[in-house]
């Protein structure tokens, strides 16, 4: 009886390690059979995304012009030199910074006024909120020649047509009918960019005002808190995340616009972004070294801005919270 003890504690001793190791091998197959369905998602997102961009960086290391295709070479970084020394390059960077952040900021702000209309109970609110998300709908293309012929022309335009007849109406003789694309390339560029991604941002705010306690809100109404109070010190801090998200996911969208562009301007009169450049120097140059580089570089690009405009959207939120 007195051997039997040691023997007994010896085997569960022994077999600690054992059922120990067990279990990690039964975790780790129970955590692959959870992520090996995911693999072929995987590799398609990698294939679809990163290899294209592994193939411009190394293409962007090279002399290539499509006009001498035998006299490919490897140059290094030259062609990151070229372009950051290309005086139409900077120009379209100032353009991208311009553009990009001045149709955040109004989207942002026309997105969260009309949630806030939309939060509202009235007859037709659902009318309304189709007609409002309509112009994210819409091809971007399409939304570009809509700006560029039927509001913006100064020949048929509405925008000339309404000062006209406002001009008939009160008497004031011929109305001025400005070339509104050549007067003010960029806004016009940016007006129509902010009228489609407007529905964007609002989408996103309505969701952060679906989403907010409304009993905290009712209970500060009936401590005697007026709706402005309400809307700076509880509607604003809970709209903080949605506000970042939509100023990154804007932000990054819009450094890459190229439709708007192209199709209102051509990129003349000062409007080029970066990808318009982008697009001169592969399609019209036929450089290719030099538009890979110069891709890379956007790629980069929309990286920064988006970071920086989500940390300014943050700072100015927080310090607002920090005032109330």
């Amino acid at each position: 009886m007195t051997a039997s003890v040691p023997v007994s504690a010896a085997a569960r001793t022994g077999d600690a390690p054992q059922g120990a190791a067990r279990r990690t091998r039964t975790r780790r197959t129970s955590a692959w059979s959870v992520r090996a369905p995911l693999l072929p998602a995987l590799v398609f997102v990698i294939a679809v995304t990163q290899l294209p961009f592994v193939a411009t960086l190394v293409l962007s290391l090279f002399d290539w012009n499509a006009f001498h295709p035998g006299s490919r070479r490897f140059t290094g970084l030259s062609n990151y030199a070229a372009v950051l020394g290309d005086t139409g390059v900077r120009d379209a960077v100032v353009t991208t910074v311009a553009l990009t952040a001045s149709v955040v900021i109004a989207a942002l702000i026309l997105g969260l006024a009309l949630a806030l209309l939309l939060d509202r109970r009235f007859p037709g609110r659902a009318l309304v909120r189709t007609m409002l998300i309509t112009p994210f709908l819409l091809v971007p293309v399409a939304a570009a020649l809509l700006w560029k012929h039927l509001l913006l022309n100064p020949e048929y335009g509405l925008l000339n047509g309404a000062l006209a007849w406002a001009a008939r109406l009160l008497g004031a003789g011929d109305a001025p009918q400005p070339d509104w694309i050549s007067d003010a390339p960029l806004i016009a560029v940016g007006t129509a960019l902010v009228w489609q991604w407007t529905p964007f941002m609002m989408l996103i705010v309505l969701a952060g005002l679906r989403s907010r306690p409304y009993g905290i809100a009712e209970a500060a109404r009936l401590d005697g808190a007026s709706e402005a109070q309400i809307f700076r010190y509880l509607t604003l801090p809970h709209l903080r995340r949605y506000l970042e998200l939509g100023a990154l996911l804007g932000s990054i969208h819009i450094v890459q616009n190229f439709d708007a562009v192209f199709t209102i301007t051509s990129g003349s009169l000062g409007t080029a972004n970066l990808p318009y450049t982008v697009y001169q120097i592969f399609y019209q140059a036929h450089e290719y070294g030099q538009a890979s580089a110069a891709g890379v570089l956007v790629v980069l690009g929309s990286l920064v801005i988006a970071s920086v405009a989500l940390r300014v959207v943050s700072s100015l939120l927080r310090g607002e919270a920090s005032r109330g």
